[in-house]
């Protein structure tokens, strides 16, 4: 059998195959958006949110607002129970203390990856969300150590410029054990106590453009906005285009950084004009707003996605809802969340004598129709 089947009337057996197929989502990133979900199935919202229900009424996962995440002990309180149903003693082993810079993009599934990795441990995460400044996230660091509840601290925090630098050299120095997230200490700056795990973005860069390489492009451009990761994403496209023999110089590399949105449409209209004049035919575009205005700009200048221009977009927060939908570079965002709770609880389990670690974890690539030559009827996802 081939095809997605219809919603309506469809038999009980592709209802379980959907759920299973849900579980597996939950299982590997933590969480799902309905949304997403419903676009890679091919089938309505609706549906998809008829499945979560009766996951969640299984017990299986716990519904939040559009989409679901796995079901843990923090849906049921951080309290035992005695034989009488009351409450009992805590059973939080440690309390963690997670500071990221931002609670609505990207690091949603990080902080599901982490808490879903405290809830096997019995361990707890006190969220804190603060912004892309040092002096915030010092602030936001401070009020967790103050509250003398913590005993371990996940951060994500600013890491450039002489007060990221000042901020490194601070955490390096507290009393109590600091994992940073999608971050490490730059090479000029020595630290003897923080362990780090990130996603390995030049990886996921050459990911991208070993896969336009071998769609038969041999002009690939890039274009990045302002991230911590820009030029991570940089680095790896450039470096994989020179291992291919392709050209990688600055006049294939775009930024589209500007504040706003019609700064941003401006950048990009210009990064677009460049790619007509050099005869490129594939973009790299960090991250996927940026990739999806890219594409509404390529519909409204008569420039076919793929046939003209192929589009990759890193991230994949909704690269799959765009037209045609975006093939992506996916980081294991959930992965993150949860090796750095792990990292973390081994430091606190093992003490000071525990070898310092750091981890990095690679991406993979969801190959959808914005990058597929010749494709009308694209096949079925590919993590």
């Amino acid at each position: 059998m081939t095809g997605t089947p219809p919603d309506h009337g469809s038999p009980h057996r592709f209802a379980l195959q959907r759920r299973e197929r849900l579980m597996d989502e939950l299982r590997r990133d933590g969480s799902v958006r309905v949304s997403r979900f419903a676009a890679e199935l091919g089938v309505s919202e609706i549906t998809v949110r008829r499945d979560v229900t009766a996951l969640a009424e299984a017990g299986l996962v716990t519904r939040v607002h559009g989409g679901a995440t796995l079901r843990s002990d923090l849906d049921l309180g951080r309290r035992g129970r005695t034989a009488q149903g009351q409450a009992g003693p805590e059973t939080v082993r440690f309390t963690l203390g997670m500071v990221v810079p931002s609670l609505s993009f990207y690091w949603p599934q990080v902080v599901h990856g982490a808490r879903a990795a405290a809830a096997l441990g019995r361990d707890r995460v006190v969220v804190r969300g603060s912004s892309y400044s040092a002096s915030a996230d010092r602030t936001n660091i401070r009020r967790l150590l103050e509250s003398q509840e913590v005993d371990g601290l996940l951060v994500a925090p600013q890491v450039d410029g002489e007060e990221g630098h000042d901020l490194l050299r601070w955490l390096d120095a507290l009393q109590v054990p600091v994992v940073l997230v999608e971050r490490q200490p730059p090479p000029d700056v020595h630290t003897q106590h923080l362990e780090h795990v990130r996603t390995d973005h030049a990886f996921g860069a050459g990911l991208a453009v070993r896969h336009l390489h071998a769609q038969g492009h041999r002009r690939v451009g890039v274009v990045t906005a302002t991230s911590p990761h820009a030029d991570l994403i940089t680095d790896g496209w450039r470096r994989t285009c020179h291992e291919l023999g392709m050209p990688c110089g600055d006049d294939l590399v775009g930024r589209a950084d500007a504040p706003g949105d019609e700064a941003r449409e401006r950048a990009l209209l210009e990064h677009l004009g460049r790619v007509r004049q050099t005869g490129t035919t594939a973009l790299l575009v960090h991250s996927d707003p940026e990739a999806v205005a890219l594409l509404q700009l390529c519909s409204d200048h008569g420039v076919r996605v793929p046939e003209d221009l192929a589009v990759v977009a890193y991230d994949d927060e909704v690269a799959s809802m765009a037209e045609p939908a975006l093939t992506a570079v996916r980081p294991p965002k959930s992965e993150v969340g949860r090796t750095a709770v792990e990292l973390l609880t081994a430091r606190l389990g093992d003490g000071q004598h525990r070898p310092r670690r750091s981890v990095s974890l690679d991406p993979w690539l969801v190959v959808r129709a914005s990058s597929r030559s010749g494709c009308a009827s694209p096949p079925p996802e590919s993590p």
